[in-house]
């Protein structure tokens, strides 16, 4: 019995040592498995980690990129909105262009004067006692002094090199050695304001340019004119200097000469021109695009520019049944002094004052 009990213990410890065994073998294994576990886990995170922060900083670039892009987009869209809001029918106020700043009348000239031309009533007034230089205006008493001189309109004059601006350094479509008539030559001055045709013109007269000159200064003080001054009949030298108020009395003088008023309303010249050494076919626009419009009714035109001059216009027009003379010097653009024009002339029509409107019975708009 004894012995059995003590062969039992025995197989008993055979059977509990290798488990423990096992275990103490094991334990050592699993600790040593689980190191590398928790830096396994340590370089996770830092993985992670890692990723974290590059996917933080690509989505900050990318919403730099799309602020950037969205900001583009805006400018571009702006663009595109105002393209659109240009190209679209406008109203009659908008078409009249920035007519008013307080129910007045804004222009782009320095110097306007706007005159009733059968009273003699100033109707708009800016700065028409300033002195300025008038360029090609001057061509209009160009042509009032040769026409004055009762010179044959169909004696031929031949362009020289003493007609070539020396001044501007201008160019001209005028050769040297081209052969027109005092009337073509009156067409090309007004119409295309032709320096060279000017210059023609103040040489062919008797007693030559200085007689010219002197035959202008004396009519303008004839017609008034006391703070007008010429020293050529170009209008190439900046000395050629007068008011918006002389201007008026000088419009009001050319609209009396019917061969001015029809020469210089005409919207396009051809001629044939010959030279020295051909024939040639010219074609000229006039330098007042309204007189190519149907809408406005024009007795008289002249543009005029040099730098020291700006953009200048004058002109003798019918507007609401009524006519008026308009005189703007100075304005900033090309394309200024017609936009004054319109604008004055809308304004006249149907805004401000309305003043000939309501003499002529239209309802003011």
């Amino acid at each position: 019995m004894q012995r059995a009990f003590a062969l039992a213990l025995t197989l008993l410890a055979l059977l509990v040592l290798p488990v423990t065994g096992f275990a103490r073998e094991t334990s050592p294994g699993t600790a040593a498995s689980a190191k590398p576990a928790a830096v396994k886990s340590a370089t996770k995170k830092k993985a992670v980690a890692s990723k974290s922060k590059k996917a933080t900083a690509n989505k900050k670039k990318t919403s730099a990129k799309t602020v950037k892009k969205t900001v583009l987009k805006a400018k571009q869209n702006r663009g595109i909105k105002a393209r659109r809001v240009a190209a679209r029918p406008v109203s009659l106020q908008e078409m009249m262009g920035e007519p008013y700043n307080g129910g007045e009348l804004v222009l782009r000239s320095s110097s306007v004067l706007v005159v009733d031309q059968g009273t003699g009533e100033p109707l708009y007034a800016k700065n028409p006692q300033k002195p300025a230089p008038i360029a090609s205006i001057t061509k209009l008493m160009t042509a009032m002094v040769t026409l004055d001189a009762g010179l044959p309109l169909n004696e031929e004059i031949t362009i020289g090199p003493e007609d070539v601006d020396r001044i501007k350094g201008t160019s001209s479509r005028l050769a040297l050695g081209s052969t027109l008539t005092r009337e073509e030559l009156l067409h090309l001055a007004l119409i295309a304001s032709e320096n060279r045709a000017a210059a023609a013109l103040t040489r062919a007269y008797p007693g030559g340019r200085p007689a010219f000159i002197e035959a202008m200064n004396r009519k303008a003080r004839e017609l008034g004119m006391t703070h007008t001054r010429f020293v050529d009949g170009t209008g190439l030298s900046s000395e050629n200097q007068s008011t918006a108020a002389d201007l008026v009395r000088l419009v009001d003088a050319a609209y009396r000469y019917p061969l001015i008023r029809r020469i210089s309303t005409t919207g396009s010249y051809d001629l044939i021109v010959p030279t020295s050494k051909q024939v040639r076919h010219l074609a000229f626009n006039n330098t007042n695009l309204l007189t190519r419009r149907d809408d406005w009714e024009i007795g008289v035109s002249k543009t005029g520019y040099i730098n020291e001059a700006g953009h200048c216009l004058v002109m003798q027009a019918k507007i609401a049944e009524q006519k008026v003379i308009i005189v703007l010097l100075d304005s900033w653009g090309k394309l200024s002094r017609i936009g004054d024009a319109n604008r004055i002339r809308k304004w006249l029509e149907y805004g401000g004052t309305g003043r000939l409107a309501s003499r002529t019975g239209k309802a003011s708009a």
